[in-house]
């Protein structure tokens, strides 16, 4: 297949790419600067120049291609809102570009939007009245509607908190910054929340697998661990910065962590069905071992 990527050239997009490559298929990789151009050639993957704003540029490249992953997001946090309205204006241009062929089109949400506190599967229906994931939940719902109405082959897949390896920049390194500032590490009450966590590399292989023979308006998670205790998560970050590790109250956490206190929720997540459908395996290494192991902040 010719799979055009957005995000390609982005931590998991990198390894998605060199995935795709490795096992036969062609990538058309969206790049908007000179340093996504080398990133993307050199994962093995064809540049296409444009970005999440340039629809038409999305438009040639789905048209082109007989297949969509769609990684790339607007990472602005202070600006949700309208990075979310970018992202549904980007799924509906490369959807109206494969309308009528069968042909995939996956795009990527997140497990926090889920209900709290209880396992969440691939069946879980977001919560809507969540803000800002409220928001962030209107594009899986977008690409439902276009599977059933425009005659595509779109699928959500639902990624954790963290997505780790080697090269990520992500929550943990987003952390690790603060507790570096700060001078301690830090997590909320008892810490005994859990986040579920995935390797790239696995997740790489989830996405080619559902590109290649997932179900129309399926929703995978590329999660080989359930739920990890966020104490211990901030625990090894703290180790790894030789840091004292305290916890705070949720009025300490608002005030200290930002963003980063209320996305420290109880959200274990499974991936059972999507293994059993994919016959996807995790192989790579637990979340905690790989920040002991291999990440330097």
């Amino acid at each position: 297949m010719r799979v055009f990527v957005t995000g390609a050239a982005g931590f998991i997009g990198r390894a998605t790419t060199e995935e795709l490559v490795k096992h036969g298929h062609q990538v058309l990789g969206l790049a908007r600067s000179d340093a996504n151009v080398e990133a993307i050639i050199k994962a093995g993957g064809e540049p296409h120049r444009g970005d999440l704003k340039d629809l038409d540029s999305l438009k040639r490249g789905a048209a082109a291609s007989d297949g969509v992953v769609h990684l790339a997001f607007i990472h602005d946090f202070q600006d949700f809102g309208p990075s979310c309205a970018a992202d549904r204006a980007a799924i509906e241009a490369m959807g109206e570009a494969l309308a009528g062929t069968g042909k995939p089109l996956l795009i990527s949400s997140g497990t926090l939007g889920l209900p709290k506190g209880e396992l969440g599967t691939e069946d879980s229906r977001t919560e809507r009245d969540n803000p800002p994931f409220t928001d962030r939940v209107l594009s899986s719902d977008l690409v439902q509607k276009l599977t059933k109405e425009k005659g595509i082959r779109g699928q959500v897949i639902r990624f954790p908190p963290t997505v780790h390896g080697v090269g990520d920049w992500g929550f943990v390194p987003q952390l690790a910054k603060i507790f570096r500032e700060k001078g301690t590490a830090m997590y909320v009450g008892d810490g005994s929340v859990r986040w579920p966590a995935g390797h790239r590399s696995d997740a790489a292989v989830l996405i080619r697998l559902a590109l290649e023979k997932g179900a129309a308006g399926a929703t995978y998670h590329p999660i080989a661990e359930e739920g990890v205790a966020v104490k211990d998560i901030v625990t090894a970050i703290g180790k790894r910065l030789q840091l004292p590790v305290t916890s705070l109250t949720p009025e300490e956490a608002a005030e200290k962590l930002g963003f980063f206190a209320f996305i420290m929720m109880d959200n274990p997540t499974s991936s059972e069905k999507t293994r059993k459908e994919l016959g996807w395996q995790p192989t790579g290494p637990g979340l905690l071992a790989d920040i002991e192991k291999n990440y330097e902040f």
